[in-house]
């Protein structure tokens, strides 16, 4: 026997975002009613929110990639500016991914407890400041303490784009705009080494990170037409440090632990192909650096092919078996990575062919290992999403700093640790398997949870 249990939301909050967009508090916003008194399941079909939100929310989920894809090009020319080798300069991206992951497991909680815009609209002025200090580095220590600080802020915006996301929306419905919202924002990286080409060969390295600086502003500004998605009665009223400590609480949950594994072994890999690949196509197979962003493109269409297909299969397969799907692909997809780097067999487009496919599993398994997280803590959206990101770009920083400590000038170190990490990405789904049932489910199965208050509700559907 099944049931569904549906989540009700004011049938307001659609009619009404465009035209509260030019509010300035959270107050302007039709007020839902708190999460826990509610039961778990799909926000209301006419809760939509308008265009402007969604695409403010496709440029803040941008920032993860548009702060590191742009300036790809130009690694060896920073190499060779900077007096520093391959290795230091991918540190720089290592760097990044430590101030990236550890950020969120602050702005989280923040944002928990006092919303999302202002926590957003804080990082986005570091995020300036950081680009700023990148732009006018003279050492490659120094690019990496600046890159530092520019992640902390650029990751408010990914971290709690993906909260706001899920306040509007739940299950299928949420791993659905996910998707959707990941295929818009795939411009960014795909037009980001393609202009960071064109950037380096009219003006130098150095203009990249000014132009960062520009997209910061821009987007800060864009921030405030559009209403906070958290209101007032929603907040998390726990101390910061209450907050900060509950994280091992949730570290305990196995479905948590399983979603995170899932996505953290993912992007070890595709950090691990963001720091190999610049050397490896332009420097072991000389492709010249303005045409690295069209390769490097290759791999963003088809994140964006299967994001979209995500967001039409997701809703009759369910979102486990989607991202199984796409844990499968990306471990043999690896596999191959692994060997063919070995072997330097079908030389340049023997290494382009399956990168393309790891890379595409991105649409299977980013935005739904993201929503089993979320959908298993509701009423703590912004703490979830903060401790996903942590240990998915936090995974990041072993990826791609293991291609820079083993460097040698060949493919080989990206191909064996992009194996390694499809392989455990697999492998962390097997932590699902006993709650999830894979064989039958469609939907998130239904589980008790205990409120404040000692109380039992459930959240999800069987």
């Amino acid at each position: 026997m099944t049931e569904k249990i549906t989540k009700k939301q004011p049938e307001d909050v659609g009619h009404q975002w465009d035209s509260d967009a030019s509010g300035t508090s959270g107050a302007s916003m039709p007020t839902p009613h708190h999460p826990k008194a509610q039961k778990g399941g799909g926000a209301s079909a006419s809760a939509t929110p308008g265009w402007r939100v969604l695409a403010v929310l496709s440029m803040l989920m941008g920032f993860a990639s548009i702060s590191t894809d742009l300036y790809l090009p130009a690694m060896p020319m920073m190499s060779h500016s900077l007096h520093a080798n391959e290795g230091l300069v991918d540190l720089t991206i290592s760097a990044y991914l430590i101030g990236f992951s550890l950020g969120q497991l602050l702005w989280g909680p923040i944002s928990d407890r006092y919303g999302r815009r202002s926590s957003v609209a804080i990082g986005l002025v570091l995020f300036v400041i950081g680009s700023a200090g990148c732009a006018l580095s003279g050492s490659a220590l120094a690019m990496i303490g600046w890159r530092v600080v520019q992640a902390l802020g650029a990751c408010a915006s990914v971290a709690l784009s993906r909260a706001m996301v899920r306040d509007l929306y739940e299950g299928a419905r949420a791993a659905q705009m996910l998707s959707i919202l990941i295929t818009v924002m795939g411009i960014a990286p795909l037009v980001g080494p393609l202009v960071g080409g064109q950037i380096v060969a009219l003006a130098g390295w150095r203009a990249i990170f000014w132009t960062l600086v520009g997209i910061g502003i821009a987007t800060l500004a864009a921030l405030f037409t559009i209403p906070e998605t958290l209101p007032v009665t929603r907040r998390n009223e726990e101390s910061l440090g209450r907050a900060m400590a509950r994280y091992g609480q949730l570290l305990r949950d196995r479905r948590l632990l399983g979603y995170a594994g899932t996505g953290g072994f993912f992007y070890a890999g595709m950090f691990a192909y963001i720091a190999g690949t610049p050397f490896a196509y332009i420097t072991y197979y000389h492709v010249p650096e303005q045409l690295y962003g069209l390769l490097f493109g290759l791999g963003i269409i088809g994140i964006m092919g299967s994001n979209l297909l995500n967001s039409y299969l997701v809703s009759r397969f369910g979102y486990d078996r989607m991202l199984l799907a796409g844990t499968i692909i990306a471990a043999f997809s690896a596999i191959m990575v692994a060997l063919l780097a070995r072997t330097g067999w079908g030389g340049l487009w023997g290494l382009v062919v399956p990168l393309l496919v790891f890379v595409s599993a991105t649409g299977f398994i980013v935005a739904n290992s993201i929503t089993g997280a979320l959908d298993n803590f509701p009423e703590r959206a912004g703490a979830v999403s903060a401790l996903i990101g942590a240990i998915q770009y936090g995974s990041g920083i072993i990826g791609s700093g293991l291609v820079g400590i083993f460097a040698n000038g060949t493919p080989w170190p990206m191909g064996w640790v992009i194996a390694l990490c499809g392989i455990g990405s697999l492998l962390s789904m097997r932590l699902l398997f006993p709650v999830s049932g894979l064989s039958g489910v469609r939907y998130m199965p239904a589980r008790l949870i205990c409120n404040e208050e000692g109380k039992t509700e459930a959240c999800g559907s069987l």
